[in-house]
């Protein structure tokens, strides 16, 4: 049996788009409600137990943001969400497990965090506290080459865990298309899904076990095992929590030897619904290759030149033998026209551009939305939600892809824009946003496939769940009864008061 440790060297996260160059006083919190104070003597005891931290106003400006959109937004008008009191740098288990218990006893809040590449202020410090940064806790500690399995620390970035692997000869299978800004434990923690999903799995198939430091301090560590009848499964406890019930410190992942063989091909439809309709016969029929991804029209035309067709992107990998029975069924099942492998050349090289943001941002005001569908509704519902979307005053664009297909549905992902004025931007985000995930809501999908939920989507998580939001605040009350863990988000009750509305409460600076 194979045990081998990968030194990854740690570093620091991609700084966000949008920087306003102010700090301190200069910078206006946007959001409502109060930060919590936080003492001296608090201070003291916290650098006593972890010697990095940061009361820099640079330092707090910076992770007191993230990828969100709407907080890019904020950034442009010297603005932001809200400003931790610190941002602490664990260099070991044992730190995060005195941090927490110090933040604890005081009733701090402590929002973990790593790369911060969410979209829907998943690591926003909502009242201040404190910021863990976890990008200090970087490798694999221990490559299992008979079990394909690895362990490796939660603060480790995605391309450089994933080129560790490939040297190894192995991949994850996780392809996210912020693969170099995020970090394991953010995955994790968000429920993320990679590009490939469809045949390597999200990572609530991917994790097998989670290593989690509680509100009080406690270490935990979950089954390693996959397939067990031990009980209710604790490792999907922490997936999806987005740091609400305990801070993940690592984690054991399957892992595949690096495929040998790959196909691809694109096909072109003359309607969204057809191409919906050839995905669901082949993935009845068992085929689950790596990439499934249908464009409506307009996508298809802005990322591939098309008119008034809708573009199928299949592409997998594996053993020649599995590839070739997969891409034969789903060829007999696509009645579109075939156009061959460079379109989906020209997409596996670009898919993880994210760097053009902060420019669409200034113009466009986009954002997406991200939900799963059950093929019986998937077609409606991107009809009913792309019209909901355009019918909000400000909106120029709402489109969709699917991105990735299962058995039973897929994952429907929404794009929108619009060219609302400046200070009109916050209301036009919480007005397209009520309209796309309601209408997804009341049509039979789910409120979100992947990027989690955040401050974003807090909102809406009492209609998506109904009484199983009473337990999982149940389950919140139990692992973290002061509530100190990422308040604000998940659309859980928080003791330092009620979730701030984010339309925006700060007046625009003159």
């Amino acid at each position: 049996m194979s045990h081998t440790p990968i030194a990854i060297p740690a570093r620091a996260p991609t700084p966000i788009p949008g920087a306003v160059g102010l700090v301190g006083a200069k910078v206006q919190e946007t959001l409502g409600g109060k930060a919590v104070t936080v003492s001296d003597a608090f201070m003291r005891k916290l650098e006593a137990v972890c010697p990095d931290v940061s009361t820099d106003d640079g330092d707090r400006l910076e992770w007191g943001r993230d990828w969100w959109p709407l907080g890019m937004v904020w950034a442009m008008s010297g603005r932001v969400a809200r400003l931790p009191a610190a941002v602490v740098r664990p260099g070991s288990t044992e730190e995060v497990a005195a941090v927490l218990r110090l933040a604890n006893e005081a009733g701090i809040p402590v929002t973990a965090a790593g790369g911060r590449s969410g979209v829907l202020g998943n690591s926003l410090p909502v009242f201040g506290g404190v910021v863990l940064d976890l990008t200090k806790l970087s490798g694999i500690t221990d490559l299992r080459a008979d079990d394909l399995t690895v362990d490796v620390l939660a603060g480790t970035f995605g391309d450089t865990f994933e080129a560790a692997l490939q040297e190894h000869g192995h991949t994850a299978g996780h392809w996210p298309q912020s693969i170099a800004l995020s970090t394991i434990g953010g995955w994790i923690a968000c429920s993320g899904a990679g590009q490939m999903s469809t045949r390597y799995g999200t990572m609530a198939d991917i994790t097998r076990g989670v290593t989690a430091v509680l509100a009080d301090g406690r270490v935990i560590e979950t089954s390693e095992y996959s397939h067990s009848a031990t009980g209710p499964d604790m490792t999907q406890l922490f997936v999806g929590s987005e740091g609400t019930l305990g801070v993940i410190v690592s984690a054991r992942l399957n892992i595949h030897k690096i495929a040998p063989h790959s196909e691809s091909e694109a096909w072109a439809f003359d309607s969204f619904d057809a191409g919906v309709n050839a995905i669901k016969r082949f993935s009845h029929r068992g085929a689950r290759p790596a990439v499934v991804r249908l464009y409506d029209a307009t996508e298809s035309r802005r990322n591939f030149g098309t008119k008034d067709k809708h573009v199928l992107l299949i592409h997998d990998e594996g053993e020649a033998d599995i590839v070739g029975g997969i891409m034969r069924v789903v060829r007999a099942e696509c009645d579109g026209e075939a156009l061959g492998a460079d379109l989906v050349n020209r997409w596996l090289s670009t898919r993880n551009n994210v760097h053009a943001l902060d420019e669409l941002i200034v113009d466009r005001a986009p954002d997406t939305m991200e939900i799963t569908a059950p093929w019986s509704q998937l077609a409606k519902i991107y009809h009913d939600t792309t019209a909901a979307m355009m019918a909000v005053p400000g909106t120029r664009t709402a489109t969709a892809h699917i991105s990735h297909a299962y058995p039973g549905g897929a994952g429907l992902y929404f794009m929108f824009g619009g060219r609302p004025e400046l200070e009109d931007r916050p209301r036009w985000y919480r007005e397209v946003w009520n309209a796309g995930a309601r209408t997804v809501l009341a049509g039979g999908g789910n409120l979100s496939h992947h990027h989690g939920i955040g401050l974003g989507r807090a909102r809406f998580m009492q209609e998506a769940l109904g009484s199983g939001l009473d337990l999982l605040a149940e389950v919140k009350r139990s692992l973290d009864p002061k509530g100190i863990l990422n308040p604000g988000k998940m659309g859980l009750a928080s003791p330092f008061g009620p979730t701030p509305e984010w339309q925006d409460k700060a007046p625009m600076p003159k």
